[in-house]
Parts: structure tokens; C-alpha cells; sequence
């Protein structure tokens, strides 16, 4: 009697220090946000409230973009093409635009779509890791949008520039595109089987769940909304260079950790991560721009808020293996 009474006792402290560690995995990103803030804006004198707009502007590529990264580190894989993939889509968005604007949109999700694809082939097809997969793609892609704009610049036309101007416009697209992902991510089997694939793969095959279609699919839908984020970045830019979405992809890795994201995915991924995560990266780094600091400090800095944050979030029984 008294062994099972210590058992149980135990079992209820295990509880309350897992529930402790889950309330702060979810208020800390939170709090995070609100002090930098604040801090930011004593150290730049208010400039954090009076240029916030300008500051939010910045925002909405990534947050669209971590969308799509989001459902695919959910099911424990990871994506280094985004920034080529962006880069590859507005080289698109910005040709098409001359033709028209929405079959720009169109081309430049069909371009994201269709390298990830590429990507979901030889990860699923072909059992190569996905960081191995997504790290050629990306130099392979780099190396294309390079050869595309060396003579000089994609620009866009007239049309796609003009409607950069208007800031309610890509903030009602990156809205539209947030909600959209919440609904799907939280309210339909779609989100039920990514979690589960990312608790446990082999489980979720006993399940019943198709994880290889699905581990494709999920590849597919974050180049295509990558390929949307491309649309907004173009409007934003008007043109695209040589370093068109270059290290976009790890602006969104840093991003989703900020936001609380588990490195290795599962039941605990939350999309309150990818609104958190963007807006705390974000805010750090206006503020640090702000403060007029070198691009060496500037990261620097961003490594040690990413590594304490990495600290905090990883889940070091489910990092044992890399999908």
C-alpha cells in the first residue's frame, strides 16, 4: 500500500511539473514579445509605437511563409528551399505580371507548388532525409535565380508595384492566409494527422493515416504558400535580384522557435507559434536595426535569443531522430 501510495504521489508531481513546463512553453514566446517591445522602444525612444506600421509591413512575407513551414515541421520534417523558392516565384510573379496580375498569383503559387514537389518526391519517394533534400534544392534554385537576374533585376509591372502601396491589401492577403491555416490546422483531420505523424510516424500508419501521401502533400502546400508569400513580396519590392529570398529560410526556422515551436513537432506544435514567433522576430529585429547596430552584432544577438529559446523548447527524447 504504502509503495502504490509513493507511486501515485510521484505520478501527480510528474503531472505538475509537466503542466508547469507547458504553461510556461506557452507564455514565455508571449512575454518574450511584450518585453522586447517595451525595451526596444525605451532604447529608441518611442520610435517602436510611432514607426509601428512600418514595422508590422516587414512582417507579413514571413508570417505567410512559416505558415507553410509550420504543417511540415509539425510532422517532425524540417525546409531549407523557402528563400529559393521565393526567389524562384517572384522571378515568375514579377514576368507574369506584365501578362496579368491574377495569373501572376497563379504562376507564382504553381512555381512554389511544383518545387515542393521536388522536395516531397525525393523525401517521401526516395527516403532521403529532408534537410538533406531541402538544403540541395536550395542551392540548386539559388544557382538558377542567379542565372536569371545577372544581366540585371526581374521587375515587375506598374500594376504589381501600385498595389505595394496599399498596406490593408497585404495585410487582408496575410489575414486571409493565417486564418485559413488556423481553421485547417485546428479543426480538421488534416491537423489530427499531421500532429499524430510528427508524435510517431509508425503509429500513425497503424492508424490508418496514409503518411507518405500526406508527408508529400504537406511539401506541395508550403511551396504553394510560399509561392503566395512570393506574390506579396514582389508588390512589396516591385523587382527581384540576385538575393531574392535569400536566408528566408532561416528567418523562419529563428521565427517559429521564437514563437514556441517544437523543433521536433507533434501534439505540442500550436499555430499561435507562427503569429508569435514572426512578430517577436520581427520586433527584434526593427529594434535592433533601429538602435543602429552592425549586421555582425545584429546577429549575434538574434543567436543567443535563438539558442536560449531552443533551450527551453526542444524536446530531447523526440530530437533523437531527424525525419
Amino acid at each position: 500500500m504504502a509503495k502504490e501510495a509513493n507511486a501515485t504521489v510521484s505520478r501527480e508531481e510528474e503531472l505538475k511539473k509537466v503542466s508547469i513546463m507547458s504553461m510556461v512553453r506557452t507564455l514565455l514566446p508571449i512575454a518574450g514579445l511584450i518585453v522586447v517591445f517595451v525595451i526596444f522602444n525605451v532604447l529608441t525612444k518611442g520610435r517602436m509605437v510611432t514607426k509601428f506600421d512600418l514595422v508590422m509591413s516587414q512582417m507579413y512575407v514571413t508570417l505567410i511563409a512559416a505558415t507553410g513551414v509550420f504543417f511540415i515541421m509539425t510532422m517532425g520534417g524540417l525546409d531549407f528551399s523557402q528563400g529559393s523558392i521565393l526567389g524562384m516565384a517572384s522571378i515568375v510573379v514579377c514576368m507574369l505580371s506584365k501578362k496579368s496580375i491574377p495569373l501572376a498569383v497563379v504562376g507564382g503559387i504553381a512555381t512554389g507548388a511544383a518545387i515542393g514537389a521536388i522536395n516531397g518526391f525525393f523525401y517521401v519517394n526516395r527516403k532521403i532525409k529532408s534537410f538533406i533534400v531541402t538544403i540541395c534544392t536550395m542551392f540548386l534554385f539559388r544557382g538558377v535565380i542567379k542565372y536569371l537576374t545577372s544581366n540585371s533585376p526581374v521587375a515587375g509591372d506598374i500594376k504589381l508595384i501600385t498595389l505595394g502601396m496599399n498596406n490593408n491589401f497585404k495585410m487582408a492577403c496575410t489575414a486571409v492566409v493565417l486564418i485559413l491555416g488556423f481553421i485547417v490546422f485546428r479543426f480538421t483531420r488534416f491537423g489530427i494527422d499531421l500532429k499524430a505523424i510528427g508524435a510517431g510516424e509508425k503509429a500513425a500508419k497503424f492508424a490508418g493515416i496514409r503518411t507518405d501521401r500526406m508527408k508529400f502533400l504537406i511539401y506541395v502546400l508550403a511551396g504553394a504558400i510560399t509561392g503566395f508569400a512570393a506574390f506579396i513580396n514582389s508588390i512589396k519590392v516591385g523587382s527581384v535580384t540576385s538575393s531574392g529570398g535569400n536566408q528566408l529560410e532561416t528567418q523562419i526556422l529563428i521565427a517559429l522557435v521564437l514563437g514556441g515551436m517544437p523543433i521536433s513537432g507533434g501534439a505540442k506544435a500550436n499555430f499561435l507559434n507562427v503569429i508569435i514567433g514572426s512578430m517577436l522576430y520581427t520586433v527584434l529585429t526593427a529594434g535592433l536595426n533601429m538602435m543602429g547596430m552592425t549586421t555582425q552584432a545584429m546577429q549575434l544577438v538574434q543567436g543567443v535569443v535563438f539558442l536560449i529559446f531552443v533551450w527551453v523548447f526542444a524536446d530531447r527524447q523526440s530530437l533523437q531522430v531527424i525525419k
